[in-house]
């Protein structure tokens, strides 16, 4: 009995070590994969733990995954999403002047809140994620306060936000970790993650545009050119800035389980010419991930 029960124990342990193994290989091989991406965060959310973090703590400016938070903050404080929320003419101008991504909105159309969110998620536009912020707040600085509350709120440690639209501008940082937070908390609000998986959006009719506005995401759009082979990319942010490099984050399915993967960083010289690095390294760690 006794050399039974010292068997027993043996295979036990035995099987501890190979199920643990199997796990560093899993976490070793996504870190030997090459990216580049210089700053990396892997959440797995069906268990709830980090798959994988490069430099997932480091302040860096995030560009516009900061309208992550824009949309989840606005979506909180909002209380009907189909009355009138004009676009700003002011900070319309300046995101025109400073050439900041545009969903197509013009100055004072007289659009939705439902449109500015999907302007601002979608479209990635400027001028919809300031509008946003001055319909509801009655100026940029009040609603990046609730921004800022709202990242204190999550105890995110390396999160400061400046503006609603996410430019780059000292004193505005995030880390790969903390925006997967933010978008680890933002999915449990079912009117963000509507917005967040959708692949298109027409806006309303306007005098400015009697057909509305057809926006489409900047992330599932392009997941047009790429195969997807045993995963599905749900939905999605990007991020493009000199500073900031090429960021992307998003929600994927691979089979039972969902993804959040935060990847920023990809370095550029010239906004006119991107590389699309940071699809590739999304789809490198879907390829992989277990």
């Amino acid at each position: 009995m006794k050399r039974l029960f010292k068997m027993a124990v043996l295979l036990c342990v035995l099987l501890l070590i190979i199920v643990g193994g199997s796990r560093i290989i899993v976490g070793n091989k996504l870190k030997k994969l090459d990216y580049h991406s210089k700053n990396i965060y892997v959440y797995e959310r069906t268990k709830e733990k980090e798959l994988l973090s490069i430099k997932g703590d480091e302040r860096v400016y995030p560009a516009s995954l900061v309208k992550i938070m824009t949309t989840l903050v606005a979506i909180e404080n909002i209380e009907d999403f189909s009355e009138i929320a004009p676009v700003d003419v002011e900070t319309y101008k300046e995101m025109n002047s400073r050439n900041a991504s545009m969903a197509g909105f013009y100055g004072r159309e007289r659009v939705s809140y439902k449109d500015l969110l999907y302007g601002t998620m979608l479209a990635s536009g400027g001028e919809a994620a300031n509008s946003l912020a001055i319909n509801i707040s009655g100026s940029t600085r009040d609603f990046v306060k609730l921004m800022n509350d709202k990242a204190k709120e999550l105890e995110l440690k390396n999160t400061a936000f400046v503006n609603p639209e996410g430019l780059d501008v000292e004193g505005q940082y995030s880390s790969a970790k903390d925006i997967a937070q933010i978008l680890d908390y933002a999915l449990e609000n079912e009117n963000f993650r509507e917005v967040f998986t959708s692949k298109t959006y027409t806006t309303t009719k306007t005098l400015d545009h009697p057909k509305g506005i057809a926006l489409e995401s900047t992330v599932l759009g392009k997941l047009d050119e790429y195969d997807q082979e045993g995963f599905e990319i749900l939905g999605g942010k990007s991020g493009t800035t000199l500073e900031a490099g090429e960021c992307w984050a998003t929600l994927s399915q691979k089979g039972e389980k969902e993804y959040i993967i935060v990847v920023m960083g990809s370095e550029l010289e010239n906004i006119k010419d991107l590389h699309y690095y940071q699809v590739e390294d999304t789809l490198n760690i879907l390829n992989n991930v277990k």
